[in-house]
């Protein structure tokens, strides 16, 4: 059965623009998964702690017959042959972040999986990108994805 999958992607080290047209070659590469669109980048303010170059961030529809875990698993293999180290830390400088956002209409929560991701809802670069591939996008407990980005400051974001 195949089912609808946004990502959210995201780099802010060694050529972030190259490092995502890198990474959605490599998405179009997963098994049994097919990359339906792509939306705008975008630059961002990078979050948390310390200084940080700015991001760019974009997100990617999906449609996959993978699971939810065996999906991420491919995303991570990416992130690490782009050169992402996992640490303990949070927010702090990547080649390369791949988020699974949201998987058709399943809400997941395991040690290794968040669904939907769990801040995506306070973060412009991330509901922005979204409303580009689907406008009437809503979350599974049926918040509007639009209605959550206006309720966002828009300062920190720019089209590339």
């Amino acid at each position: 059965m195949t089912q609808q999958v946004y990502i959210g992607l995201g780099s802010n080290l060694q050529h972030p623009l190259q490092q995502l047209q890198r990474a959605v070659d490599r998405i179009r590469q997963i098994p049994q998964t097919t990359l339906v669109a792509v939306s705008p980048f975008y630059g961002s303010t990078a979050v948390g702690p310390g200084e940080q170059p700015d991001y760019v961030n974009a997100a990617a529809l999906l449609e996959t017959r993978l699971q939810p875990h065996a999906l991420l698993d491919q995303l991570q293999a990416i992130e690490r042959e782009q050169g992402r180290a996992r640490g303990p830390q949070q927010w702090v400088a990547r080649t390369l972040d791949l988020d699974v956002l949201l998987f058709d209409n399943k809400q997941i929560e395991t040690e290794r999986l968040q669904i939907p991701h769990p801040r995506m809802t306070e973060r412009n670069f991330v509901l922005q990108p979204l409303l580009d591939l689907n406008p009437d996008l809503a979350l599974p407990d049926g918040r509007r994805v639009q209605d959550l980005m206006a309720m966002l400051d828009h300062q920190g974001l720019w089209p590339l």
